[in-house]
C-alpha cells in the first residue's frame, strides 16, 4: 500500500501531533457512543418491548462523523492506500513532482468536501429526520471531519519544497483555466465527460493519488464540467454512501479484530492450532490457512486478519528456515479464500449496494470458502516440508489453558452465527454484541485488556474503518455519476445481448474478469460498490441466482485485490511480513491460480453456493 503524498516525517509532524490525537479521540469516542446506542437499543427492544425510535438515526449520524474523523487521521499518518507500482519507477525528480501533484489534489478534494458538507448542513438547518432529529447533525460532523482532513493534507503538502508547490499550483490552475475557457468558448467541441472522468481517474491512480481520492476526483470532474450540478450534491452523495445502519457492522467487526489482538484471543487461537497440527508435514502452512479461517469468522476485516496471523506466523516461518516470501504468498491467498467467510465486510457491502440478503450471502459463502481452504491445505501438505515442525516453533504451555482460550474465542463465532439464524438481531446489532463479548468475556478470562489497550483498539478501529468507509462514500458518489450517464443501463443491455447470443457462461466469465481487474486497480469495496449494482440485476435477469453470483463476484474481487503487481492487499501483506513484493510474485501466482480454478468450479456448479441458503430458508 502506498501513502500518497506522504513525505518523510519532519518538524510539521510535531506541530500536528496534538491535532491528530484530538482527531483520533473524536473518532474513537463517536465509535464508542455508536456502540452504546446500538446495544442499548437492542436491549430496550428485547427486554422491555420499548423500541428506541431515534436510535437508527443517531447511530448513522455518529458513524458518518466517526468515519470522516478516522479518515482524517489516516490522511495525517499517510495511511491511505494507493497504487505505487508505476510512480515508484519514475526518476527522483519526476517522482517528487508527481507526489506534489497528489498532495495538492488531496488538499483540494478534502477542502471541497468540507466546504460543501458545511453548506449542506446549513441548507438543511431546521429540517428533521424521520424520528425528529435535526438533519444537519449528519452533515456538520462530516464537514468537521473533512476540515481536519484538509488541515492534515495541507500540512503534508506544505512540508514539500516551496518551488515544487508553486509549480504544481500553477500547473493545476493552468489546466483548470484551459478547460474553463474551452467550455465557455466552444462547449460543443469539449471531450465527453465520461472520457475525461476515466482519464482523470487512471492518471491520478497511476500517479499515486490514494484510491479514495482518485475515485472522488473522477466524480468531481463530471460535477465541475456540468454547470447545473451544485457541489453540495457531491457531499450529499458521499454522506448517502455511508449513512446506512447496515454499514455500521463494518467498524464494529473491525473493532472485534483489534480487541482479539489486544485481549490475547488471537495468540491463543494460533497457539492451539500450532499444537494440534503444527507437527504434520507442512504444518506451519496448514496452521496459517486454518488461522485465517477462524479469524475471518470473527473480525470480518481481511487486513486485520492478515495482520494478526502474519505477525505471528511469518516470523515463525523465518525461524524454521522457510522462504518468508512463500509464507506471505500463502497468507495473501488465504485472505482471498477467507473473502466469503462470514462476517466478511465485502459481503456486507455487496449485500447493501445490491439489495441482497446479508444472512443469505453469509450462508452462500461457507462451502466455497471450505473448498478453497481444502485446496490450499492439500497443496501445503503435498508440497510441504518437515522444516515447519522444529521444536521451538511449537508453543509451550498447558493444553487446558489453550483450550479455554479457544473455546472463549470460538464462542464469538457461535454467537455471530446463532444471532443470524435466530433473527434476534441484524448484522449490525450482532456485530455490536460481538464487540461487547470481546471486551467483557475476553478481558475477564484472559485479563490482558487494559484501559489503554481498549482505547487504542477503538482508535485503530475508527481509523481503519474510516479508510474503508471514505472509499465507500467516494465510490457511491461515482456510482451516482455513472447512473446519471446511464452507464448501468448501457452495460446491462450489452451484457444481456452478449449472453443471449453466446450463453450465460460468457457473462459469468466476463463478470469474473471485470472484478479481478477492477479489484486489482481499486480497493475491494470500491469495485463492489461500482460494479455490484451494475452486474447483479443483469445476472438475475439471465436466471443466475443472485446469492450465487454475489459470492462469485466477491471471490473474483479478492483475487484481484491480492494479485501482483497492483493488488493493494498483496502490498499490505508484504508490509506486515516485511518481505519485498518481488519475493512473493511467483509463489502467489501459483496459489492464486489454484484459487482461480476453485472459483471456476464455484461459478459453474451453483449448488456449492446455493445449497446452504436454500437449506436455511434464504
Amino acid at each position: 500500500m502506498h501513502a500518497a503524498a506522504a513525505p518523510a516525517l519532519g518538524p510539521g509532524r510535531v506541530t500536528m501531533a496534538p491535532l491528530v490525537a484530538f482527531s483520533d479521540a473524536i473518532a474513537a469516542v463517536l465509535l464508542a457512543a455508536d456502540l452504546v446506542v446500538v446495544i442499548g437499543s437492542v436491549l430496550a427492544r428485547s427486554l422491555f418491548g420499548a423500541p428506541v425510535e431515534w436510535s437508527d438515526d443517531v447511530a448513522r449520524g455518529l458513524m458518518v462523523g466517526s468515519s470522516f474523523f478516522g479518515a482524517a487521521s489516516a490522511v495525517a499518518r499517510g495511511e491511505n492506500p494507493g497504487v505505487e507500482f508505476f510512480a515508484a519507477r519514475l526518476g527522483t525528480g519526476a517522482r517528487r513532482r508527481v507526489d506534489a501533484v497528489a498532495a495538492v489534489l488531496t488538499v483540494l478534494i478534502a477542502a471541497y468536501v468540507a466546504l460543501n458538507a458545511f453548506k449542506l448542513g446549513w441548507m438543511t438547518a431546521g429540517q428533521t429526520t424521520g424520528s425528529g432529529l435535526p438533519l444537519e447533525w449528519t452533515f456538520l460532523p462530516m464537514g468537521a471531519g473533512a476540515l481536519f482532513m484538509t488541515v492534515f493534507a495541507l500540512d503534508l503538502a506544505c512540508r514539500r519544497p516551496l518551488r515544487e508547490l508553486v509549480e504544481v499550483l500553477v500547473a493545476v490552475a493552468a489546466v483548470g483555466g484551459v478547460f474553463a475557457a474551452w467550455s465557455a468558448v466552444s462547449p460543443d467541441t469539449m471531450p465527453p465527460a465520461g472520457l475525461l472522468m476515466g482519464l482523470g481517474f487512471v492518471v491520478a491512480l497511476l500517479g499515486g493519488l490514494s484510491i479514495g481520492f482518485s475515485i472522488a476526483l473522477s466524480a468531481l470532474i463530471y460535477i465541475w464540467l456540468d454547470d447545473y450540478l451544485p457541489g453540495v450534491i457531491f457531499a450529499q452523495q458521499m454522506a448517502r454512501g455511508i449513512d446506512n445502519f447496515v454499514l455500521l457492522a463494518i467498524p464494529f467487526f473491525i473493532l472485534v479484530g483489534y480487541l482479539m489482538e489486544a485481549n490475547g484471543m488471537s495468540v491463543r487461537l494460533i497457539e492451539l492450532l500450532q499444537r494440534m497440527v503444527g507437527r504434520m508435514r507442512g504444518g506451519l502452512n496448514v496452521v496459517m490457512v486454518l488461522s485465517m479461517v477462524l479469524f475471518s469468522g470473527i473480525s470480518g476485516s481481511k487486513m486485520a486478519d492478515v495482520a494478526a496471523v502474519g505477525a505471528v506466523l511469518v516470523p515463525a516461518a523465518r525461524r524454521s528456515k522457510q522462504d518468508p516470501g512463500q509464507a506471505v504468498a500463502l497468507l495473501a491467498a488465504s485472505a482471498v479464500m477467507a473473502e466469503t467467510i462470514p462476517p466478511c465486510i465485502n459481503l456486507i457491502i455487496l449485500g447493501f449496494v445490491a439489495n441482497l440478503s446479508i444472512g443469505g450471502l453469509f450462508m452462500a459463502g461457507l462451502i466455497p470458502s471450505a473448498l478453497m481452504a481444502a485446496a490450499l491445505i492439500g497443496v501445503s501438505v503435498l508440497f510441504g516440508t518437515k522444516a515447519a515442525i522444529a521444536a521451538d516453533l511449537i508453543p509451550e504451555g498447558g493444553m487446558r489453558r489453550m483450550w479455554i482460550g479457544a473455546i472463549v474465542s470460538l464462542g464469538l463465532i457461535a454467537m455471530i452465527f446463532i444471532g443470524f439464524k435466530s433473527g434476534f438481531a441484524t448484522a449490525t446489532e450482532i456485530s455490536a454484541f460481538a464487540v461487547l463479548y470481546a471486551i467483557v468475556v475476553g478481558a475477564a478470562v484472559f485479563r490482558e485488556l487494559s484501559w489503554r489497550a481498549l482505547a487504542r483498539s477503538f482508535m485503530h478501529a475508527a481509523t481503519r474503518s474510516g479508510l474503508v468507509l471514505f472509499i465507500v462514500a467516494a465510490a457511491q458518489a461515482l456510482a451516482w455519476v455513472l447512473t446519471l450517464q446511464q452507464v448501468p443501463h448501457a452495460l446491462g443491455d450489452a451484457m444481456v445481448a452478449l449472453s443471449q447470443s453466446s450463453g450465460t457462461w460468457l457473462f459469468m466469465l466476463l463478470s469474473i474478469g471485470i472484478l479481478i481487474v477492477m479489484g486489482s486497480v481499486l480497493e475491494g469495496a470500491a469495485a463492489l460498490i461500482i460494479f455490484g449494482p451494475l452486474l447483479v440485476p443483469v445476472a438475475t435477469q439471465l436466471g443466475i441466482d443472485p446469492l450465487h453470483f454475489g459470492v462469485v463476484l466477491v471471490i473474483a474481487m479478492g483475487i484481484g485485490l491480492f494479485a501482483p503487481p497492483l493488488g493493494l492487499g498483496l502490498y499490505g501483506a508484504c508490509l506486515i511480513g516485511h518481505v519485498p513484493i518481488e519475493r512473493t510474485v511467483r509463489p502467489v501466482m501459483g496459489y492464486l491460480g489454484l484459487i482461480f480454478v476453485c472459483l471456476l468450479l464455484i461459478a459453474f456448479i451453483p449448488v456449492l453456493s446455493t445449497g446452504l441458503p436454500r437449506l436455511f430458508g434464504y
